[in-house]
């Protein structure tokens, strides 16, 4: 039964593609479709085409997204259609009427219903697989081959994907697997794009904004201005900012700067090309941004648009607590909003992104300073995108955005229906060239590349459900082996590459003076040398104040005060052992271990006041009085120097050499590419079998642990309890559970140590020392510890992909949390952002509640439920909530 194009179309207000109408007509001959269109085309159409088919031949229809914040968009739109009885959602964090004849849910959510043999699946007509794009997502990637290979025969595929290179391949691997599939491919954008160059041009003293394309050609006066300016970029400082020659002028090579995030808002402004998506690869730096604007007096909205965002503020944060709103920045955050002026990052609070979005789409704010991430999910279509900087910081070094992804940054400018253009301005930084710009502009070179490999949950959920050789069979109907063979030239031409730039960066390198390679290792001894160094201070510093009792007096010496002093109570503190100390003059102080130049030791003893505190005056002025009358013992501490290997350093030929730091990092990133080669080589060799050797290496080691029986080829009871956990390190966390690790503990202590398993620190800072309510509980993370280098070995020893192993930066968070303590002490005492606090104990539920499923131990399963239920309050619950209405749009 096809759908009746009329009646579903007239609920668009613009007339239907003929890229949709020839999406429509495969859905009628029964055929899978992949839609490969630019960001706001309308490829959301198709869906509902197909979700209605399904509908109308009494079949049910599911609607997966990558994101919760996709799905439950999603959700909100379908329920606008067919009202809230039709629509559910299942996100982990909901589940709303799942048994409903549309259910939007994450592409997880239906994987999991698949390996489960969920009866949900019986009735399903259609699956529409939205950003199917994110195949090639290194860690998520690997679950939209899954739903594609194993979903039940008969259910038709709509997969919906931004623009790709390779759809049409992508297309036919589908037929392969699936049946008759159709691409369709659409390349003109909804509404045309205009791409602009913004530079800060001092010798004019404005902003120059530049057209990147004139009649289809480079634009010449942009190249000749970039040209000139390139002669003063070797007189930047490391900053960025001009240099002064020795008269103290600025030197005028330096005529080209990067404009101002406040200039470029008011450009945009006086250009009439509001609101726009301003693309910072920072969350300080969006929050910075949107913090200066508001200071410099911009103003963005009426008198009307203010009152409607404060009514939205109100509707969606009325409900948190004040003090939680204080910690997050509220007061700013309304502020800036009230202007016209927002962030967007992940470090932000789910329900303060929520309002942000709404006001975006209602035309409310009017520059939203965001991280790319915003690029991905959610509808919010701009007039104009801004890109500060076409390079990002990947946690190792900067890398240039791709065709791809700037695609997908500048497809949010244009907004259909409304806007003629669309404008994707680029601004001027001295790291890019202008024709490197251009180029990127150009390109339309996305290449959508399989990240597939098997897993350890998926290996045990091929075992239990298919025999050794279908099993093998399946895997190689993945896109990853399908494109596996057309790697090979690729790889071999990176390695060219990499080669090339390891010649080179081994002649910057060499040093004139010695053997770098010889310093090197020294420095590696002597910072080795020095970290246990300060390890053992640090354990002996914490023993020797904590046997240090009311009444003793001691020598200190230290920032705050230097001779002997008399200890008058100690305290045990998260972060160690503090004293409170009075002196000979009748002042008290704390000291905690950082502040002690040296190990705290005994040289007399005072007898205490009675019924007194150290913050009466009477007690510290008899305190004092004693410590003065009382014969002290000479400290026997020093501050001798202790044997290392610095002094070998700074003797080394090579520290004498004025370029050794440059020469050091050169040798760093040689040894990084190295690896990469490595690598590459490795791919190269094992490219024609690779995924069935990484699969049998995967079972060989679950036939180890004890998860398979190898020869029979079936599941234990261990294996069958590894095939309901999905996570990252699904079977360390496996491992966990069957050593009992997590069972006898209270629901506090166990979010502590799942916690664990679930937290990374990517700060390049040293995170804080791990801390744990108890010795006991302590001990249970170093066998956590031990499972995990166990592990990892057999990982290395079979040449698999090791897991991430655990981290206890987070255990102390969960435990205050979990225990009932409140979000803002625990942000404000963690120094946490309140987007990463929520996000981390949302992905902690969802461990927790896996546990209180397939634990061993009964008593595991209900503390894990209650540790769950006790973790979902306050601002995590109010997260999960699901998306409001959205509020009229206020004509542009």
């Amino acid at each position: 039964m096809s759908v009746d194009r009329s009646e579903l179309t007239a609920r668009f207000p613009f007339e239907i593609d003929p890229f949709q109408r020839e999406a429509f007509d495969a859905l009628d001959d029964g055929r899978h479709v992949i839609v490969a269109a630019p960001t706001g085309s309308g490829k959301t159409v198709v869906a509902e085409y197909g979700i209605e088919d399904a509908r109308r031949g009494g079949r049910r229809a599911f609607y997966t997204a990558p994101v919760k914040a996709l799905s439950n968009q999603k959700y909100r739109d379908l329920v606008d259609i067919y009202g809230d009885a039709a629509v559910g959602l299942l996100t982990g964090d909901n589940s709303i009427n799942p048994s409903a004849g549309i259910v939007v849910m994450t592409t997880e959510v239906l994987r999991n219903m698949i390996y489960g043999r969920s009866r949900q699946l019986d009735e399903l007509g259609v699956v529409v697989l939205d950003e199917v794009h994110f195949l090639q997502d290194a860690y998520r990637g690997p679950v939209w081959e899954e739903v594609i290979i194993h979903l039940p025969a008969g259910i038709r595929l709509v997969c919906l994907s931004a623009t790709v290179s390779n759809a049409n391949e992508l297309a036919n691997w589908v037929t392969t697997v699936r049946g008759p599939t159709v691409a369709v491919i659409e390349t003109r954008r909804p509404v045309e794009l205009s791409n602009h160059y913004l530079v800060d041009d001092r010798t004019a003293d404005r902003l120059r904004f530049m057209p990147t394309f004139i009649d289809g050609h480079v634009n010449r006066d942009a190249l000749k201005l970039d040209e000139a300016g390139a002669r003063g970029r070797q007189g930047r400082d490391g900053g960025g900012r001009r240099r002064r020659g020795a008269d103290g002028r600025i030197d005028e090579r330096r005529r080209l700067a990067t404009p101002g995030r406040v200039e470029t808002v008011e450009l945009l402004r006086d250009r009439r090309i509001l609101p726009a998506i301003y693309f910072i690869f920072s969350r300080a730096q969006c929050d910075e941004a949107a913090k200066s604007c508001v200071a410099a007096g911009l103003e963005l909205t009426t008198a009307d648009e203010r009152n409607e965002i404060r009514r939205l503020i109100e509707t969606r944060l009325g409900g948190l607590d004040r003090a939680d709103l204080d910690v997050l920045g509220f007061d700013r955050f309304a502020e800036q909003l009230e202007a016209g002026i927002a962030a967007h990052h992940a470090g932000m609070v789910p329900p303060m992104k929520e309002v942000v979005e709404l006001c975006f789409v209602a035309g409310l704010v009017k520059v939203v300073f965001a991280t790319e991430t915003l690029a991905v999910g959610i509808n919010m279509p701009a007039r104009s995108v801004v890109i500060e900087k076409l390079t990002k910081f990947t946690g190792e070094h900067h890398e240039r955005l791709t065709p791809g992804q700037y695609t997908q940054l500048t497809g949010r400018a244009g907004r259909r229906g409304i806007d003629e253009r669309g404008d994707a301005v680029v601004l001027w930084t001295p790291w890019v060239r202008f024709d490197d710009v251009a180029e990127l502009a150009s390109s339309t070179s996305f290449q959508l590349r399989s990240v597939f490999r098997p897993t350890y949950n998926m290996a045990a959920n091929l075992i239990r459900r298919y025999d050794r050789d279908e099993a093998h069979h399946l895997l190689n109907l993945s896109f990853a082996q399908y494109q596996a063979d057309r790697d090979v030239v690729r790889l071999e031409r990176r390695l060219e590459r990499l080669r090339a730039d390891l010649g080179e960066l081994e002649e910057e390198a060499r040093s004139p003076y010695g053997d770098i390679a010889e310093y090197r290792r020294l420095r590696d001894i002597d910072g080795d040398e020095r970290r246990s160094a300060r390890t053992t201070r640090e354990g002996e510093m914490r023993g020797a104040m904590a046997r240090l009792r009311p009444g003793a007096v001691i020598d200190v010496s230290s920032g705050k005060y230097s001779g002997p002093v008399v200890v008058v109570a100690t305290a045990h503190r998260k972060a160690g052992v503090r004293l409170t100390l009075v002196t000979k003059g009748a002042k008290s102080f704390h000291v905690h271990a950082d502040d002690l130049d040296r190990l705290p030791e005994q040289i007399g003893t005072v007898k205490l006041p009675q019924h007194f505190g150290p913050a009466q005056r009477e007690f510290r002025e008899r305190a004092a009085r004693s410590l003065r009358k009382t014969n002290l013992r000479r400290s026997k501490s020093g501050h001798g120097p202790s044997p290392s290997s610095r002094a070998t350093l700074d003797a080394h030929p090579v520290a004498r050499d004025p370029d050794v730091r440059e020469r050091l990092v050169a040798a760093s990133r040689a040894d990084r590419v190295r690896r990469q080669i490595v690598d590459a080589e490795r791919r190269v060799k094992g490219k024609n079998h690779s995924l069935s050797n990484d699969f049998d290496r995967v079972v060989a080691l679950l036939d180890h642990y004890g998860h398979v029986d190898l020869e029979s080829w079936v599941l234990t009871d261990a294996g069958e309890l590894l095939a309901r956990l999905f996570h990252e390190s699904d079977l360390l966390v496996a491992e966990v559970l069957r050593d009992g690790v997590l069972d006898g503990v209270g629901p506090s202590d166990l979010a502590a140590l799942v916690s664990c398993l679930v937290y990374e620190h990517r700060s390049s800072d040293a995170p804080p020392a791990p801390w744990f309510s108890s010795g006991e509980v302590r001990q249970r993370w170093r066998r956590m510890s031990a499972i995990s280098a166990d592990l990892s070995a057999r990982e290395r020893t079979a040449g698999l992909a090791e897991h991430r192993g655990p981290d206890p930066t987070f255990a102390a968070v969960a435990f205050a949390w979990v225990a009932g303590e409140g979000f803002a002490e625990v942000v404000v005492d963690e120094e946490l952002t309140g987007g990463d606090f929520v996000r981390t104990i949302k992905q902690l539920i969802d461990v927790l509640r896996q546990i209180a499923l397939v634990a061993p131990d009964s008593a595991t399963r209900r503390v894990a439920a209650a540790a769950a239920d006790a973790a979902f309050r306050g601002v995590v619950a109010d997260s999960s909530l699901p998306v409001l209405e959205p509020p009229n749009a206020v004509d542009p």
